[in-house]
């Protein structure tokens, strides 16, 4: 029987620091969570920068994981299981992100754009801040302008589909 995992669990976009920049976490999970992973910022309440350490094709920490990833569902997650998407449906669209994200990182790769963040989320607003920025100044390329409007139509795919935005 297919359910919400067997999409959820493959796709790992939340995970891999596609949807999501950071997970905040509780003061009371940190303990549990300070021996499975590395956590910033430890006194009150900690967060991990994402891709997460325990994503590989898959969570392997899935029943000690955080509150905030536990709870979070994301759009395409709800049209599923509202059955407004179907299962095929809903792994093309993720299959999409995916080949969208690759194809971007394999352009800004070849143009030499050097990003500090290991996280794609954020890896992608710095990125649409310099693009914007060499446009605005009318310094960007046409490989610029090329890059500039991937990163827009990633952005509106997975605000249209999961309900988040890159930035």
């Amino acid at each position: 029987m297919i359910d919400s995992s067997n999409i959820c669990l493959p796709c790992g976009l939340c995970c891999d620091g596609t949807l999501i920049g950071y997970v905040q976490l509780d003061r009371e999970e940190l303990h549990v969570l300070k021996d499975l992973m590395e956590i910033e910022g430890t006194h009150e309440n900690g967060f991990f920068l994402q891709p997460c350490s325990n994503y590989c094709d898959g969570c392997t920490i899935y029943s000690d994981r955080p509150k905030q990833c536990d709870n979070f569902n994301c759009g395409l997650l709800k049209s599923f299981e509202q059955k407004e998407l179907n299962y095929d449906s809903a792994t093309e669209v993720i299959k999409l992100v995916k080949q969208k994200k690759a194809g971007i990182e394999k352009k800004f790769t070849a143009l030499g754009f050097e990003l500090k963040s290991k996280s794609f989320h954020f890896k992608m607003v710095e990125l649409n801040k310099l693009l914007q920025k060499k446009k605005s100044v009318a310094s960007a390329t046409q490989n610029d302008l090329e890059l500039l409007s991937d990163l827009e139509q990633l952005d509106s795919l997975v605000s249209h589909k999961f309900g988040v935005s890159l930035y």
